[in-house]
């Protein structure tokens, strides 16, 4: 897997290639970009690139003073992004919706569009069923009970908790990975712990909230009708927050649309890709080998 050095430390990451529209992905905590290997392999034709941040997911541990704040892991993204030298990019984000900060903090120029999918937004940082969980990661070995306490199928699969954001389930196989470097590295629950207690007092987060209108390019909000982690109320106030905002609601899922009807969020994810000038490579081809063909029946008629 490549992996890049950033001011904060090592961001391992997947790069699908090609010349294709760029598609970033963001992902939850403590995930990584296994949360997106349902919804990838269907868009062909685009550059798909699936950071690991350093959520509690992420495979080798930041620098001790790594600011992973909410803030601190938008910018984070930001850097690695121009990092990458990535232009017009289309950023997608699932349950962590913190990616959107980089509007609020002046850092979006080289996004092109969002795509916000059942994720974190206005004062839902973290969501409800999760701020427990924050609070025992205030405590000095909280991480360590929580990776452990992972480990007890009834923990784990509980409806309120990481078994909620699934209406299908979270293989266990894909769980274990999320949860496998905290299990392992002190260093890895250390960030772990300062993501998951780093978010900003509520006036804070609806402050940044109110500057996400300066985004005048196009937003797609895909919303779960299940969800139990995002207010359902929160996807049409999103749309409508943004200016050219958008909003598609998906039935038969929560948090995790990407696990729970991958094929229709390929769907409409495409749909709006397309119409708002993001093709992929292969049809833009076909378009350019057409033209010419048009032109020459033309001359000859």
């Amino acid at each position: 897997m490549p992996r890049i050095e950033l001011s904060s430390g090592p961001i391992d990451y997947q790069d699908t290639g090609g010349e294709g529209p760029v598609l970033v992905f963001g992902h939850g905590l403590p995930m990584n970009e296994t949360q997106w290997r349902k919804v990838v392999p269907q868009l062909d034709g685009y550059r798909c690139v699936l950071p690991t941040l350093p959520l509690g997911g992420h495979r080798l541990p930041m620098n001790p003073d790594a600011d992973l704040s909410q803030r601190g892991v938008a910018l984070l993204l930001g850097e690695f992004i121009e990092k990458l030298a990535l232009d017009q990019v289309t950023l997608v984000l699932n349950d962590w919706g913190g990616g959107q900060f980089l509007v609020s903090e002046g850092r979006a120029r080289r996004i092109a569009r969002l795509v916000l999918v059942a994720c974190e937004a206005f004062d839902n940082f973290p969501p409800g069923p999760a701020k427990a969980m924050a609070q025992v990661c205030r405590v000095p070995g909280g991480v360590r009970l929580l990776t452990r306490l992972m480990r007890i199928p009834a923990f784990r699969h509980n409806r309120g908790g990481y078994g909620g954001m699934s209406l299908r389930g979270i293989p266990d196989e894909i769980m274990d990975d999320w949860f496998a470097p905290a299990t392992r590295s002190r260093a890895i629950r250390r960030d772990f712990a300062k993501f998951a207690t780093g978010a900003p007092d509520r006036r804070t987060l609806l402050d940044w909230s109110e500057r996400l209108s300066d985004f005048d390019r196009p937003v797609l909000v895909v919303w779960a009708t299940e969800d139990r982690l995002m207010p359902r109320e929160h996807g049409p106030r999103l749309a409508e927050l943004y200016p050219q905002g958008r909003l598609i609601e998906i039935a038969d899922s929560s948090t995790l649309i990407p696990e729970d009807q991958p094929e229709r969020l390929v769907e409409v994810l495409t749909d709006f890709l397309v119409q708002t000038g993001a093709e992929p490579v292969r049809q833009v081809d076909r378009a350019r080998e057409q033209r010419p063909e048009r032109a020459v029946r033309r001359r000859i008629s």
